[in-house]
């Protein structure tokens, strides 16, 4: 199966590169473009086209906003001239206000910010035009590099000293960007075979959290690891957010479709963050400049 990814710089593309090379029934053939053309299309002939999502876009500038959503819109007009499928992965931030239970797969955003009401008339013409599509609702995507990679932002400025700030009344679904490309190639795979269950699917991680809790979280793994290695390294600190005085919003993807129809099991984001830090931990081998144990050395 041949996949054309846009945006390689972006943490899920990344992410795709990587599990693509651990298989050997995947070729992946990666973009810098964030766009393609139809006459692109005809000359690569993939199975699908894979746009990766625009992390935050409830605090992105408008015009990135409206740049990516008519970015979208030009891959779908190719991909409809090519008959190929098309995967758009989307931040469920598009969620504005949240909901009180888990969001299922039918319930479409309904945003009262402008920009984000861009986005949901993007998806609203994939739904009408584009018969072989995936909208994949993602939650907040996090991983070690790349563009959008959440974890490696988190992880540069506690260890740089500086100060992680995260909502303590936002509750969401942190999402392995690896987790995600693992399950997009499966799904992929099982369409390539004549699945034809085309539509939108939500993939997040288990055990809603805050963001503010994510982030400390983050921070206590990270001193353990170092403190057993044997430095000691003033981390920066973690200040909580404000923002829902009457009551915490909560953005929950119900991802239950995606197991059903695909057999796609949601990942623990809590080994997944242990697992990226380790990862972490062996690529910053010889220590850190600074701590005790680097003075050792």
């Amino acid at each position: 199966m041949k996949l054309l990814i846009l945006d390689a710089g972006h943490c899920l593309s990344l992410a795709l590169a990587r599990e693509a090379n651990r298989r050997t029934d995947t070729e992946l053939m990666i973009e810098a473009e964030v766009s393609t053309t139809p006459e692109r299309l005809a000359e690569v002939s993939p199975e699908a086209l894979v746009i990766p999502p625009l992390s935050r876009p409830i605090i992105a500038e408008p015009a990135a906003v409206t740049a990516h959503a008519e970015s979208v819109e030009a891959c779908m007009e190719a991909c409809v001239a090519c008959d190929v499928p098309l995967v758009w992965c989307v931040s469920d931030q598009l969620y504005e206000d949240g909901f009180a239970g888990p969001i299922g797969e039918h319930v479409v955003p309904r945003p009262r910010d402008e920009s984000l009401r861009r986005l949901v008339m993007t998806g609203d013409r994939i739904r009408a035009e584009a018969p072989r599509h995936l909208i994949v609702r993602l939650g907040p995507l996090f991983a070690l590099e790349g563009s959008h990679a959440w974890l490696g932002e988190l992880i540069d400025t506690l260890v740089t000293g500086g100060e992680c700030r995260g909502e303590s009344d936002v509750v969401f679904c942190p999402t392995s960007a690896d987790a995600v490309a693992m399950a997009l190639i499966g799904m992929l795979q099982q369409q390539a075979c004549g699945a034809g269950a085309w539509g939108s699917y939500h993939l997040a991680g288990t055990e809603p959290v805050s963001a503010y809790t994510f982030i400390s979280m983050v921070r206590t793994q990270l001193v353990t690891r170092l403190e057993g290695r044997g430095e000691r390294l003033e981390l920066g600190t973690v200040k909580a957010l404000k923002q829902h005085h009457d009551q915490p919003l909560r953005r929950v993807l119900n991802c239950r479709r995606v197991l059903e129809v695909f057999g796609v099991h949601q990942k623990p984001w809590r080994l997944e963050v242990g697992r990226m830090l380790d990862c972490w931990c062996y690529v910053n081998e010889p220590l850190i400049p600074g701590s005790k144990a680097g003075e050792n050395s």
